[in-house]
Parts: C-alpha cells; structure tokens; sequence
C-alpha cells in the first residue's frame, strides 16, 4: 500500500508540472484516477489518462513539448506518438513504480468541469478541465463492456452510491450483469484487491457488487 501512496504522490506531482508548462490547456482528465483525485474514489488508480479537448491539434509539436517539459526531471522509459493515442511511461529515482500517461487524441462530445486534484498524501492540489460524473459513468460502462475489467464495475458502484444516474436499455442491462457474473475469485482478492484499502477488501470479497447489481437487476 505504500507504494500506491508514493505513487500517487508522483501522479500529482506530474499533473502539476504538467500545469505549470500549460500542457494540461489542451486536454480533459478522465479515468480512474481522476475520479480518486477530483471526487474521492477510495481506490487507487496508477495512470494518467486525458482525452483531447480541442480537435486539430498539432500531436507532433505537442509530444515534442511534453517530452522537453518532463525530460529534466524525469527518465522516459517510453514515448509513442500512435495514430489514436500519444503515450509517455516516466520514471523517477524518488518513486518506487513508473508511470504511465495516456491522451486519447478523440475528442469526445461530453460535458466538461474544472475540479481540482488533490490528496491526503500530498500537499499538491491541481486546477484542471475533467470529464463531468454523468459522462463519466457512460465512459466506466462502455470501457467495463469492452474490457470487463472489475476496477470499471467498482467506479460504476461508486458513482451509483456518488447519486450519478445509471442510463442503459435493457440490451446493455444484461450485458453488464453478464459480465459482472463473470469476475472470479481472482477480480476480487488481486485485481480489485491490490487497490484497495484493507478495510474494504474483505467487504467486496464477501459482498461483491451488490449495490450494483441491485441496480441493474431493477431494470430488467
């Protein structure tokens, strides 16, 4: 677990130099670890992921920035401007794991916010443009659907219980409940369980996603 606070001690400390060279004007927050940094997620996520905010960037001269305004301070491990992704691994002497960047260049139709990200392990805070919840929770199902992750149903159960609606016909209904049933012993005790809080592991390896599920069952 204190690997995961150091880690999140480097992922704040990122976005703030990212902040101070305006590389964060161009991008919204997403993900995971926006949803812990800016509403309180109890789970720990390990990347950083952005859509882009504007359409007709220049990727090119906006990867060479990036990599110039992290380079002095950190090692990049990985760099990879793709045709729908730019993507930057950084490691750093004073964190214990590596961390990973990713900007989707898609820009996508949602409603934006200015939160702030902050930590109670860091004295950081950062002001930046993220995806607002209800969007948010469109993103976590589609990307539980595709890729049946259960760190995706857990955000999904906590933007339930966040009072963010649950919008889906009856097709997708059962494909969630579907892939819900799927998660094993594994999902819960390794997956989900290396990213929680030890106080909350035994409660979802006992309970599961019962609020979740409750949900979905209802609009069947």
């Amino acid at each position: 677990m204190r690997d995961l606070i150091l880690h999140e001690q480097f992922e704040l400390e990122i976005l703030s130099r990212m902040q101070s060279g305006r590389l964060l004007d161009a991008l919204v927050f997403t993900g995971g670890t926006m949803l812990r940094l800016c509403h309180g997620l109890d789970r720990y996520s390990v990347d950083l992921d952005f859509w882009a905010a504007r359409a007709g960037m220049d990727w090119t001269t906006y990867a060479h920035k990036l990599g110039s305004h992290l380079s002095p301070h950190y090692q990049i491990v990985d760099a990879a401007n793709k045709r729908f992704s730019l993507v930057v691994e950084l490691k750093s002497a004073a964190y214990p794991r590596s961390l990973k960047i990713e900007i989707r260049k898609e820009v996508r139709p949602v409603k934006t916010e200015t939160s702030i990200a902050y930590s109670s392990n860091s004295t950081v805070q950062v002001f930046m443009k993220t995806v607002a919840l209800d969007d948010m929770m469109k993103s976590k199902i589609e990307a539980f659907l595709t890729r049946g992750e259960i760190r995706d149903a857990y955000d999904m159960e906590f933007l339930l219980k966040r009072g963010v609606p649950l919008e889906a016909d009856g097709k997708i209904v059962k494909r969630l409940l579907a892939g819900l049933q799927k998660l094993g012993k594994k999902d819960y005790s390794v997956k989900l369980g290396s990213l929680l809080p030890p106080e909350l592991r035994q409660y979802y390896r006992e309970n599961g996603f019962r609020i979740l599920t409750s949900k979905l069952a209802a609009k069947t």
